[in-house]
């Protein structure tokens, strides 16, 4: 589904801003809502121009004097990490990164079969 203009600018600039900056931490946070079986809820519900000064930073010249208001966005996901590949494609590095999440994972699987026994 292909956002309208504006609330486009309002999830690139909570993914740039928000999880870009927290992380899996987002998850604890505001920003999200864990749902059942490992999905969670990126919430966006403020305006972009809240988000951008939230994070120091201004309104883009093209969005300047024209409507700022509030959304109501919903991205769901599972968030276990990430890294910059851009700083070490390195096969090596990739499969490590992978081998972590994939343990997070597990970690995570384990922790909400002991909550729903």
């Amino acid at each position: 589904m292909k956002l309208p203009e504006y609330e486009q600018a309002v999830l690139e600039a909570a993914l740039v801003n928000v999880l870009g900056v927290l992380g899996k931490d987002t998850c604890r946070s505001e920003w999200c809502k864990p749902l059942k079986g490992g999905i969670y809820e990126f919430r966006m519900r403020r305006s972009l121009h809240s988000i951008l000064s939230e994070a120091g930073k201004s309104l883009p010249e093209d969005l300047r004097g024209g409507v700022d208001r509030r959304v109501l966005l919903r991205v769901f996901c599972i968030l276990l990490g990430g890294y910059d590949k851009k700083r070490d494609p390195s096969p090596k590095r990739q499969n490590r990164e992978i081998r972590a999440v994939r343990r997070e994972l597990k970690k995570w699987r384990e922790k909400e079969r002991r909550k729903e026994d």
